[in-house]
């Protein structure tokens, strides 16, 4: 396993590739373009570096490795690290293209491979890889603001019928104990929420 942390402020990679010629020859170029580049020659030396707290930008994973393949660790990237990946191989079969673009590649890249055609794939491909989590982080915040709306709504409910109120007094009440209590009218309205659903149990 080897690490390189002599880039300032570049992208950092995880490598794994089998072909140890191939995995040292690549490396080597990566970083000497200024990447920070992590490798590993098998899923689980991948694994190991993951669960030792390594959080690539981008990983470049051969989709034939010795055990369990490099789907199965593309899997493992998209759903339980969420870091982005290209997948390598030498060849090119469209079944094998079709199940890396399923699992979430943003790319798929035939070798033998000459590093001045794998940058522009990597810089691409971090380009991507931003926009979704730019994507990513919108539908969260807008998640977040439709479940504190419906839970005002829900509050402001609860509190019309238990001060026989309209709507609007009973939603300014709401919002006036938020100010009076220096908190988010979306954490008032949560308490009342749960506090109504705790008596009803």
């Amino acid at each position: 396993m080897t690490c390189s942390g002599d880039a300032h402020g570049s992208a950092s990679l995880l490598l794994v590739d089998d072909d140890r010629l191939i995995l040292g020859t690549l490396a080597a170029g990566l970083r000497h373009m200024g990447y920070q580049v992590a490798v590993a020659d098998c899923v689980e030396q991948a694994e190991a570096l993951l669960g030792g707290g390594l959080h690539p930008d981008l990983a470049i994973v051969d989709v034939r490795l010795p055990g369990r393949d490099g789907l199965s660790l593309a899997q493992r990237l998209a759903e339980v690290d969420h870091v982005p990946f290209l997948m390598l191989s030498a060849y090119s079969d469209s079944g094998v293209v079709e199940r890396a673009t399923h699992s979430g590649a943003l790319g798929y890249l035939v070798k033998p491979l000459a590093l001045n055609q794998i940058q522009p794939a990597i810089e691409t491909a971090l380009q991507r890889a931003g926009e979704l989590e730019g994507l990513r982080r919108t539908h969260a915040q807008l998640q977040a603001a439709l479940d504190a709306d419906r839970e005002i709504n829900v509050a402001t409910g609860i509190t019309m019928v238990q001060y026989r109120m309209a709507r609007r007094p009973a939603f300014e009440l709401l919002r006036n104990a938020a100010r009076a209590q220096r908190r988010k009218l979306s954490a008032v309205a949560q308490e009342i929420v749960r506090a109504c659903e705790s008596l009803h149990r």
